[in-house]
């Protein structure tokens, strides 16, 4: 047991691993507007979709009603590395191919005082299809032999988080709107082997082994959303938006153990509370400038802050702290039917070096981003958008833990980029 539970180990967070690469598991930017401007848009609504992104009182600011459709295309580069000295060392990396991410935000202003908006869209996401290896130790194929070390062979993970968020806005005075509403959540988790629950040892040969993972399907949660947006005399805007955590139900597995005995598998995953906060000043004939602050509360996420082996062998969580990050923001009126926009984000790491092991597939732990991005304004009332954002290369290291503590001269680390492009179309009326 305790080798099987070493293995868990090693690849836990593949359960959150390639596509999202925003804050932590969550999307940094919602639509192509919002990702250009880096994410920043608590005090900036520039069009539906930023609007709706981090602020439900933001849509107050929009001058028209508007309906907004947008997709992203990212492609992620990841990497595991790990050695044991004596044994074997090697370096291998990821296959997800390009993950879709489509969004929609709709705002209507029903009265002088009302406005009411909805966004559907991919939140966060990711997906890792890594091939077995026989160089490096987490990705070896499974070992017959109680007396050699085997790996779990090649592993694939996919997630798919979309909200569903109707919400309303009221404006107190000319200046000061406050906006609210519920989150609908439908998240699927797909591991296999499925890390995320005991391992058996149904056929009592002595090699305990993860049942699969695929047999699962779409579990519901729920949350809510509050906001403030704020306008001064002379020019700068001021908003805060809290997100309560997604409290998921249970991800169920429709699996088998060793001897093809059907039983349902399951596990807990909630998606974090987020406080932000933000500025904008607009005070230039052109230029809309902006800047967010955000915290995720990831220590105290089921799933996310939960950490170590249980007895049965499986791992609770991911042993993730709580994350900071600031977003930046610039757009600039070119001429009457085109704008550019140019942002940055930088976030802290969700988890310390010494927890790289139980992040080796999930390194979701970037801390810079470039992004760029244009609107052609077709006509009064059609814009059309393109963005594209960088995410740096980034990584950590540490050492290959166990139950019974860290191997000697041991090294597992992973690193991580990738690259976004998406674009939109927004039609006001």
């Amino acid at each position: 047991m305790i080798r099987a539970q070493m293995w868990t180990g090693w690849v836990l967070v593949l359960v959150l691993s390639a596509g999202a690469y925003g804050q932590g598991v969550m999307l940094s930017g919602i639509g192509p507007v919002n990702a250009s401007m880096g994410g920043a848009s608590t005090a900036a609504p520039i069009e539906a979709m930023s609007a709706l992104a981090w602020n439900p009182a933001a849509i107050s600011g929009l001058p028209t009603s508007e309906l907004s459709f947008g997709i992203g295309l990212m492609l992620a580069d990841t990497t595991i590395d790990s050695s044991i000295p004596g044994f074997m060392a090697g370096s291998t990396g990821s296959e997800p191919g390009v993950v879709p991410l489509p969004s929609i935000g709709w705002v209507h202003h029903a009265s002088e005082r009302v406005t009411v908006g909805l966004s559907v869209g991919a939140v966060a996401g990711f997906k890792t299809n890594y091939p077995a290896s026989l160089t490096n130790p987490v990705l070896a194929p499974p070992s017959n032999n109680p007396a050699i070390p085997g790996g779990l062979g090649s592993l694939y993970t996919e997630g798919q988080f979309l909200q569903i968020a109707p919400v309303l806005s009221y404006a107190v005075t000319d200046k000061l709107s406050v906006g609210f509403g519920p989150m609908v959540t439908l998240g699927q988790v797909v591991v296999d082997p499925l890390l995320l629950t005991a391992p058996n040892d149904a056929d009592n040969s002595g090699m305990p082994t993860y049942p699969s993972g695929r047999g699962t399907r779409y579990s519901w949660g729920g949350g809510a959303q509050l906001g403030v947006y704020y306008i001064t005399d002379h020019q700068w805007h001021f908003g805060a938006s809290i997100k309560s955590p997604q409290w998921m139900e249970d991800y169920r597995v429709h699996t088998e153990n060793e001897l093809g005995v059907p039983y349902v598998a399951k596990f807990k995953f909630d998606l974090p509370m987020i406080l932000s906060v933000g500025a904008a000043y607009s005070g230039f004939e052109r230029a809309i400038f902006s800047i967010d602050l955000r915290y995720f509360n990831y220590k105290n996420a089921d799933g996310f802050g939960d950490s170590g082996f249980a007895p049965t062998g499986e791992l609770r969580g991911l042993s993730w702290t709580s994350q900071f990050a600031v977003a930046t923001g610039m757009q600039y009126r070119v001429c009457d039917s085109l704008l550019v926009r140019l942002g940055y984000t930088f976030n802290t790491s969700p988890f310390n070096d010494g927890d790289t092991f139980y992040n080796v597939g999930s390194p979701l732990n970037y801390q810079h981003q470039l992004g760029v991005g244009t609107t052609w304004e077709l006509s009064d009332c059609v814009s059309f958008h393109l963005a594209y954002t960088q995410y740096f290369q980034y990584g950590s290291t540490g050492p290959i833990l166990t139950p019974a503590g860290a191997i000697p001269g041991s090294a597992v680390a992973n690193s991580v980029s990738a690259y976004l492009g998406s674009l939109g179309v927004t039609v006001k009326y």
